[in-house]
């Protein structure tokens, strides 16, 4: 028997679970990775994006073939089946060893590929719980909370635990990471990385392909290896990790990272390991003294939030993904794909900074992007697909919960408590975004009406009757009783004209 390996584009990691299981035969054990082009037509993905998975890839083969593996690296193919069923043949593969895929359409794919050898899966070991660990913990309940799940991770992990108890006392410092933007703020600069040959030729390369892409290749800075993915861990807990909490939920003009850590991208490739992360915070804790919110904070984003999507995304039928619980049907905005065409000036910011760097945080894609979409009722398949093609550490298994559930509540509270959706009155506070605006972020009719205040309560009125059963809605929908006829009336027309407007 001849094993091989098939390394995807996303699981560039040294402990990869079939590396790891012939160790010992590197010299005897051939190695591929390929490019398709055919796999990344399938939405219009950011050149970015595209630039960032290729040339990791490349310095991944690299890395491997400087340990001593046989490595074949198959680049700009037209589509996975005919180099890979070509290597096969050549090395006369009868066992392929494949990690299982994060994303469940692309295991579809492979076992579509009539391949003449046998696949052997073996389980992921990209993430800190295994699909198996965490269908065991949801089985039975008849809730799935994340603070549930994020818990029970803190107590299996050891993660910030004095014993059975959360350091500190108690389990989650949210609360105290809520504050608005006030005066001028300084956020530690963000580590970024000169491109080397390999990757200024993707940057050349990929906004000639022959088939639509979005945003724009360059400036480039995303790290492209493990040891400069590591670069950008040790960064941020040094120089962004102490000042992290108080201001992750505020957005300013010109701070597009704020303190975030910009590691999801690597975290998603396999170029780090949460646990590592996890790790690295905890201990920046302990030893340097830093505040228990902000490493809370980002602990639970990573060790809690980031487990919990890939958890339910392969929890939960294979259905969700047409989940529309609102029935929502409006196709995207013109403006999605061209941030000029907006004069909403949160939207405007955000969406010419994806365009720039395939990045927004947490708050952006929540409360600016996915609450937009879902007051104005955009159709969510649509939605998903843009994030899907538009961020830089999007994956299905990343945006299939993320948009459907958290922000489009699609789902119809699987995964949230409540809708998102919000008027201007919550970007106001959490942002300096309405200062440059030209609409008013307290009118919610007539001329100079900020439409996401006249789509917040025609939302709020198209769903009375659904929204009425979801608990936590009930002080809202009160607030929309006391609104004069007459004003909901205007904002009924208002809603419908704007639609109108845009889809002419």
């Amino acid at each position: 028997m001849t094993s091989g390996i098939w390394i995807l584009g996303d699981q560039l990691s040294p402990t990869h679970a079939a590396l790891l299981s012939v160790s010992d035969e590197r010299q005897q054990t051939p190695i591929i990775l390929i490019e398709s082009l055919q796999h990344v037509q399938a939405r219009h993905y950011h050149q970015q994006k595209l630039v960032l998975v290729w040339s990791a890839m490349r310095h991944f083969a690299q890395e491997l073939q400087a340990a001593g593996w046989s490595v074949t690296y198959c680049a700009q193919q037209e589509d996975f089946a005919t180099p890979l069923n070509n290597w096969i043949q050549t090395n006369q593969i009868t066992e392929l060893r494949v990690m299982q895929p994060s994303d469940r359409p692309f295991t579809q794919l492979i076992q579509a590929l009539d391949l003449p050898c046998e696949i052997e899966w073996l389980p992921n070991n990209q993430f800190l719980w295994t699909t198996a660990e965490f269908s065991a913990w949801a089985t039975g309940r008849k809730r799935l909370l994340m603070e549930d799940f994020y818990r029970a991770g803190r107590r299996r992990l050891g993660l910030l635990m004095e014993g059975e108890q959360p350091v500190g006392g108690q389990w989650n410092f949210d609360k105290d990471n809520r504050q608005p933007p006030k005066g001028k703020i300084h956020p530690p600069p963000p580590l970024w990385f000169e491109p080397d040959e390999i990757t200024r030729s993707l940057i050349e390369q990929v906004p000639h392909l022959p088939f639509p892409t979005y945003g724009q290749a360059a400036p480039f800075g995303w790290a492209v290896t493990r040891t400069q993915a590591l670069q950008v861990l040790d960064a941020f807990i040094q120089t962004r990790l102490p000042t992290f909490g108080p201001y992750q939920d505020a957005m300013v003009t010109g701070q597009e990272t704020m303190w975030h850590a910009l590691i999801s991208p690597y975290l998603n490739l396999g170029l780090l390991h949460p646990g590592e992360v996890v790790a690295a915070a905890e201990q920046a804790f302990h030893q340097q003294g830093l505040s228990l919110n902000s490493v809370e904070g980002f602990i639970r984003q990573v060790a809690g939030w980031r487990e919990y999507m890939q958890g339910l995304y392969h929890h939960l039928s294979e259905d969700y993904p047409s989940r529309n619980w609102f029935q929502h049907t409006h196709p995207l905005p013109d403006f999605f794909w061209d941030a000029a065409q907006t004069e909403m000036n949160c939207l405007h910011q955000t969406l010419q900074q994806v365009e720039q760097t395939g990045y927004a945080h947490h708050i952006q894609r929540l409360m600016i992007l996915s609450n937009f979409a879902l007051i104005a009722g955009l159709l969510p398949q649509a939605v998903e697909q843009w994030f899907h093609g538009a961020f830089i550490d999007a994956y299905d298994w990343v945006m299939q919960t993320n948009v459907i559930g958290m922000g489009l509540f699609a789902d119809g509270g699987i995964l949230a408590s409540k809708p998102y959706a919000a008027s201007a009155n919550y970007i106001n506070k959490m942002s300096d975004y309405c200062r440059g605006c030209a609409y008013n972020p307290k009118q919610r009719t007539g001329e100079g009406a900020c439409p996401f205040n006249f789509f917040y309560w025609d939302f709020l009125d198209r769903h009375r009757d659904r929204l009425s059963a979801q608990g936590r809605m009930s002080f809202i929908l009160k607030n929309l009783d006391r609104m004069p006829p007459e004003e909901l009336q205007a904002i009924r027309a208002q809603a419908i004209a704007w639609h109108q407007a845009h889809y002419p």
